[in-house]
C-alpha cells in the first residue's frame, strides 16, 4: 500500500527575505524582489538587474569556518536547510537515521567559486588554486553538506536538471516515502548563479532581459515580455511519511499527492511550442493525484518572461486541462523572484504549501499587455483570497526538455 507524503517544515533564502514569513508575506503583497545587481561591476554589461539575495546573515546558522568552505549555493542550501529542520522539530537523535535522506539539487552549482579560482589560475599559477575548489563546486556538495550535518544516512542524491532540479529533487523525495524507502526527506535546491560568467553566459544565450528598469524588467505572460532575470537563494521542505509525522505530533503544512516528469525530446534551450511534453507532465502529475483538471484550484507556472516558455507553457496547460484551463488560476511568481534557476521548483512549492493553507493564491505582476498567445488568469498584478482551494500544481521546466510537474492537497487535519 502506498504511503502518504505531507510537508513538516520549510525553509527559504530568497530576493524577498531569507526566511519563509518574510518570502511569503512579500510574495502575497506583489513585492518586487529585483533590483539592481551589486555583487559587481556591471558596466560592460548588457544586463544590470538580478535577484540578489539580500540582509542574509550565514552565521546564524554556521560558522565562519564552514561558510569559508562552500560555495554560496551550499551556504545558502545549509541555511535553509536550518530553518527547516528547526520548524519540523526532527529530532534525528530519536531517528534511525538510515530512513532519514537528503535530495537536495542545484542547476549549475559553484559558478563563483569556479569564476574565482579560474581567474586565480590565470593570474597566479595552477599550485594557487584552492585545495578546496572541487568540493565547493561540485553540484552534490548543498546535499553531501546537510547529510553530514543532520547525520541524515539514507538516500543522499543531487539531481541536476536545469531548472527543473528543485522539483524533480522534491518529487524524487516524495516517491522515496511514498514507496518506502524512507520515513523522512530534506529535500530542494539551491543557487547562486549571479556572478560575471553567469550573467554574461545568459546574456549571450539571449535568454536575459535587457530592461534597464528593475521593477519592469520580469513580466511573465506580457506582450512586452524580452527575457528573464536571473535569481539566488534556496528552498528546503522537510518530507514526512503521514504516520511518522502523526506519531510525533508534528505540524503539518500540506501534503504532496501527484508527480509527473517527462522530456520534451525538442531542442537544448526551447520548449515544445505545442506544450506537449509539458502538457504529459501535468497529466501525471493529476493522474497520480487521482483528480481531474476541474479539481486544481491554482498553477504556480514556470513562467520565465521568455516569449517561447510562456506561450508554450500556456499551450501545455490548456492541452493537458482542456476547457477548464480558462477557470483555473495561474500566477508566476517569478515576476517577483526573479528565476532561480535550480532552486526556483522548491521556492514555488513553498508558494504553493501557503498558498493552499491560507487560500490566498499570489499574482503575477507586472501584467499590463494581454497576449494573444497568453489567454489564460494569470492573477494579474494583485492576489486574491479563494474561499476553496483544495489542490495546487506547480509546473518546473528546464534546458534540456525537462518537464516536473507536483500536486499539492491542503492540509485537512
Amino acid at each position: 500500500m502506498a504511503r502518504r507524503c505531507v510537508i513538516t517544515g520549510m525553509g527559504a533564502v530568497t530576493p524577498l527575505g531569507s526566511t519563509v514569513d518574510a518570502f511569503w508575506n512579500g510574495i502575497k503583497n506583489g513585492v518586487c524582489g529585483i533590483d539592481f545587481i551589486e555583487k559587481f561591476d556591471t558596466t560592460d554589461f548588457k544586463v544590470k538587474v538580478g535577484g540578489e539575495v539580500k540582509d542574509f546573515d550565514a552565521e546564524k546558522y554556521m560558522d565562519r569556518k564552514d561558510i569559508k568552505r562552500n560555495d554560496m549555493f551550499s551556504v545558502y542550501a545549509l541555511a535553509a536547510a536550518a530553518q527547516a529542520m528547526e520548524d519540523s522539530g526532527l529530532d534525528m537523535t530519536m531517528e534511525d537515521a538510515s530512513r532519514i535522506g537528503v535530495i537536495v539539487g542545484s542547476g549549475i552549482g559553484g559558478l563563483i567559486t569556479m569564476q574565482e579560482q579560474v581567474t586565480r589560475l590565470r593570474q597566479k599559477g595552477p599550485s594557487r588554486v584552492s585545495p578546496l575548489f572541487i568540493p565547493m563546486t561540485i553540484g552534490n556538495m548543498a546535499a553531501g553538506n546537510i547529510s553530514i550535518k543532520y547525520g541524515a544516512k539514507g538516500v543522499c542524491e543531487n539531481i541536476v536538471t536545469a531548472c527543473t532540479s528543485g522539483a524533480n529533487c522534491i518529487g524524487t523525495a516524495f516517491r522515496n516515502i511514498k514507496h518506502g524507502y524512507l520515513d523522512a526527506c530534506i529535500t530542494g535546491g539551491a543557487e547562486a548563479a549571479i556572478c560575471e560568467i553567469g550573467v554574461a553566459g545568459f546574456t549571450t544565450l539571449t535568454a536575459l532581459s535587457t530592461n534597464p528598469n528593475p521593477k519592469d524588467a520580469c513580466k511573465p505572460f506580457d506582450k512586452e515580455r524580452d527575457g528573464f532575470v536571473m535569481g539566488d537563494g534556496s528552498g528546503i521542505l522537510i518530507l514526512e511519511e503521514l504516520e511518522h509525522a502523526l506519531a510525533r505530533k508534528a505540524t503539518i503544512y500540506g501534503e504532496i499527492v501527484g508527480y509527473g516528469v517527462t522530456a520534451d525530446a525538442y531542442h537544448m534551450t526551447a520548449p515544445t511550442p505545442d506544450g506537449s511534453g509539458a502538457a504529459a507532465a501535468i497529466k501525471a502529475a493529476m493522474e497520480e493525484a487521482g483528480i481531474v483538471p476541474e479539481q486544481v484550484a491554482y498553477i504556480n507556472a514556470h513562467g520565465t518572461s521568455t516569449h517561447a516558455n510562456d506561450s508554450g507553457e500556456t499551450a501545455a496547460i490548456k492541452l493537458a486541462l482542456g476547457d477548464a484551463a480558462y477557470n483555473t488560476p495561474v500566477s508566476s511568481t517569478k515576476s517577483m523572484t526573479g528565476h532561480l534557476l535550480g532552486a526556483a521548483g522548491a521556492i514555488e512549492a513553498i508558494i504553493c504549501v501557503k498558498a493552499l493553507e491560507e487560500g490566498y493564491l499570489p499574482p503575477t505582476i507586472n501584467y499590463k499587455n494581454p497576449d494573444e498567445e497568453c489567454d489564460l488568469d494569470y492573477i494579474p498584478n494583485t492576489g486574491r483570497s479563494v474561499e476553496r482551494a483544495e489542490y495546487a500544481v506547480s509546473n518546473s521546466l528546464g534546458f534540456g526538455g525537462h518537464n516536473g510537474v507536483l500536486c499539492f492537497k491542503k492540509w485537512n487535519s
